[in-house]
């Protein structure tokens, strides 16, 4: 009887163990593009023309404009892909934006500046942060929104960051 009770303990603790996990599992719908609406402070995952799902987003402290140099608190604009994830982010997860691309560079040299880089889709900050537009660049959700959309999205996916 007691081996059986511990049999059960061990059993209801191990099945509960992956419950408080960031890492989950999608059996969606391929998300074939991610959209970003700055002006609005919105972004869709989309699989061919439906929209799966839908977020509020924080943007880069100065969010208007396309991101030209490092440190000017803008978002970028135009279309990029997501290059990788990162599992071990400060920012809970995040899904790194392929910003800058030749374009980019070439334009922040030309003007004897760094492009910046690092632009990410990721969760909040170890701290919390009351404004809305607050990183330096990135596209931020809640935490528990980028579990889901870190399941949901595969490195590659074209991203299209509108005004």
């Amino acid at each position: 009887m007691r081996i059986l009770r511990l049999i059960v303990i061990l059993v209801v603790a191990l099945s509960l163990s992956g419950c408080g996990s960031k890492f989950r599992k999608y059996y969606g719908p391929e998300v074939t593009q991610i959209q970003v609406h700055k002006t609005d402070r919105k972004m869709y995952l989309i699989h061919n023309d439906r929209v799966l799902k839908s977020y509020d987003i924080g943007l880069g402290f100065a969010p208007t404009g396309h991101k030209q140099f490092e440190g000017d608190g803008k978002t970028p604009e135009g279309m990029y892909y997501i290059s990788h994830k990162n599992p071990d982010s400060n920012y809970h997860l995040s899904l790194r934006i392929s910003y800058p691309n030749e374009a980019d560079i070439a334009f922040a040299e030309k003007n004897e500046k760094a492009p910046g880089g690092d632009i990410f889709i990721h969760g909040a900050p170890n701290e919390k942060v009351s404004r809305r537009d607050w990183t330096l660049g990135c596209v931020a959700v809640t935490d528990r929104e980028i579990e889901q959309i870190y399941s949901m999205v595969k490195p590659g996916t074209p991203i299209y960051i509108f005004p």
